[in-house]
């Protein structure tokens, strides 16, 4: 019988997951943020190791997949310390604000991988973060019709 009419083994069959896109602003990234890159390339290379030793195609394309993301996020990460004596905000700092209503959030500007408003870190390249760069205690900015002013500013994320 001839081959071309027998259906092909897909299990041989590469996988193209496609590749995490690269941001194009600075990789601005604090000490814990360098820690966080460190512990997924760590992460990535004992995924990798496991899909190689069970044969498993998947993961072995996601961890090479997330290697070769973390390792370039690695080579372009740029460590950056607040200057304790600045009064203005800037990345690496942690900002309170309070709105029109007496709303009262406080924000760590961290690098754009380690993130995470549900725990109070949001990006140097988000919209917020924009807006209260070079504000000082008591400038306000206005962000989805709410008014906010800067209520303090540590240098301490």
């Amino acid at each position: 019988m001839s081959r071309a009419f027998t259906k092909e083994d897909d299990s041989n069959s590469s996988i193209d997951l496609g590749e995490r896109p690269i941001s194009p602003h600075r990789n601005l990234v604090t000490e814990n943020g360098l820690a966080l890159i460190d512990a997924e390339i760590a992460a990535s290379h004992e995924d990798l190791a496991k899909g190689n030793a069970e044969a498993d195609r998947d993961l072995i394309a996601r961890a090479s997949r997330d290697l070769r993301y973390w390792t370039a996020r690695r080579e372009t990460a740029e460590v950056s310390h607040p200057d304790p004596a600045s009064k203005v905000v800037r990345f690496g700092m942690t900002v309170t604000i309070i709105d029109e209503n007496e709303k009262s959030q406080v924000w760590a500007i961290v690098g754009e991988d380690e993130a995470d408003a549900s725990h109070g870190k949001i990006s140097h390249v988000s919209p917020m973060a924009q807006l209260m760069f070079g504000k000082s205690v008591g400038d306000s900015f206005v962000l989805n019709t709410h008014e906010w002013e800067i209520t303090a500013i540590n240098t301490a994320p």
